[in-house]
């Protein structure tokens, strides 16, 4: 079966930090690359951080110096290491692999003040 399958997101306090993780199943992982993505409520679908196959990073603005996004090919796995979180980063957050294109059902993340 083809899918991606997100956990690690849950309620935390300003400031605290969470670890996301995306395994993937039924694809090629290592020839993906694959993006963490959020969506608050009432807002569009936004990328947070991207890595390639090959393993280079990239993050929005508001994602650069607070989160760390890594992979494990062996496990199948992305991580999204998020430090110093504000209640901003509120929002379900998914990952997305791009051969074939394919998201996960989400987990949510809430940051409280």
């Amino acid at each position: 079966q083809v899918r991606l399958v997100e956990s690690g997101g849950g309620l935390v306090q300003a400031g605290g930090s969470l670890t996301l993780s995306c395994v993937a199943s039924g694809i090629i992982f290592g020839l993906n690359d694959i993006g963490w993505y959020r969506q608050a409520p009432g807002e569009q679908r936004e990328l947070v951080a991207t890595i390639t196959s090959g393993g280079s990073t990239t993050y929005t603005t508001s994602a650069k110096g607070r989160f760390t996004i890594s992979r494990n090919n062996s496990r199948k796995t992305v991580y999204l290491q998020m430090n110093s979180l504000k209640p901003d980063d509120t929002a379900v957050y998914y990952c997305r692999s791009n051969r074939p294109i394919i998201w996960g059902q989400g987990t949510q993340v809430t940051v409280s003040s």
